[in-house]
């Protein structure tokens, strides 16, 4: 059979992808002397043995370069506690960590604290995939917290311990 598909146009896959809840992440890297990060809710994890966990990152992105750089980045899983994390690391600025509770990893990746959760990664692989880059990495520290992580969908933010048990 010969037939032709039109693809989804953008309006479509925003609303599709708006049906996704997510978690929310700020991946944070060293740029020589300079911490530099970004809000990213593309992660997951890939494998827990070896524990390896993937990010991607649009190439335009102003923080994009350190990351591709970088031999290791930090994934801080943002807590409910954590909205103006977000939001400053979710716009364009020259200091997203002036007045910054961080500090660095076992590998000078910035850990951003009061996180749901934080892992040091090594970059294993960068793999390109239409506008974004791939970053396939081993996990060499994890820690994790109390607080409840933040989670998202339909372009609003959640509290991730508040969520109910199906069944």
């Amino acid at each position: 059979m010969n037939a032709t598909h039109a693809r989804p146009d953008l309006l479509l896959m925003k609303q599709v992808n708006r049906q996704f809840v997510t978690g929310v992440t700020v991946v944070t890297a060293m740029d020589g002397e300079k911490p530099r990060g970004l809000a990213v809710n593309a992660f997951s994890s890939v494998s827990l043995d070896p524990p390896t966990v993937m990010v991607a990152v649009q190439r335009t992105s102003s923080t994009h370069d350190c990351l591709y750089r970088a031999t290791h980045l930090a994934i801080n899983i943002v807590s409910v506690d954590q909205v103006d994390v977000v939001n400053t690391f979710a716009v364009k600025s020259d200091d997203k960590f002036a007045g910054l509770d961080w500090a660095p990893g076992p590998f000078g990746s910035p850990l951003i604290g009061h996180s749901a959760a934080q892992m040091e990664v090594e970059i294993r692989e960068r793999l390109q995939a239409s506008t974004h880059t791939v970053f396939v990495c081993r996990v060499v520290h994890a820690t994790v917290s109390d607080r409840p992580a933040m989670v998202y969908s339909a372009g609003k933010f959640f509290d991730g311990g508040a969520l109910s048990p199906l069944g």
